[in-house]
């Protein structure tokens, strides 16, 4: 499936006041609306009941569409738009919505995860740049929850 050129907000006009937040420049606009009517065609075609997403509850602080809110309607029109997620019971679970970030990497890491195979930049690029907002939350992150970043160079 191919999506078109998604931006975050600092590169859309006018998108700073599409909130009542302040939006973050991290922002792409409808992005879990697409991404989980991505996930609800690939469901429906599978005969899946559930989509998993891994929103915590930082997530949950700074963007409207990783809510409470925003799942609840989005599961709502989902099964509303497809005969099969309704007759199947589509359940979108978010199970990580009450940890924050230095909890999700602590439980990763008890968890056996091979963080060296996750990424957390929002830049384009082979390795992280350890500048924008997502690398600036993993560091965080990681050392709250006392945890050495396998990814992070000795010197940034």
């Amino acid at each position: 499936m191919r999506i078109p050129d998604l931006r975050e907000a600092a590169d859309i006009k006018g998108s700073r006041q599409l909130s009542r937040k302040a939006v973050p420049p991290t922002y792409i606009p409808l992005k879990n609306a697409i991404f989980y009517s991505m996930a609800a065609a690939y469901a429906e075609e599978k005969g899946s009941r559930y989509i998993i997403g891994g929103h915590n509850g930082d997530d949950m602080r700074v963007f409207e569409d990783a809510g409470d809110g925003f799942f609840t309607s989005m599961q709502a029109a989902l099964s509303a738009a497809s005969p099969r997620l309704s007759k199947n019971k589509l359940e979108i679970m978010r199970p990580l919505r009450d940890m924050g970030k230095p909890e999700v990497v602590a439980l990763g890491a008890a968890l056996g995860v091979p963080f060296e195979y996750t990424w957390s930049c929002h830049r384009a690029g082979e390795r992280h740049c350890w500048k924008c907002a997502g690398c600036k939350a993993r560091t965080k992150a990681f050392k709250a929850a006392g945890i050495k970043d396998p990814l992070r160079p000795k010197k940034v």
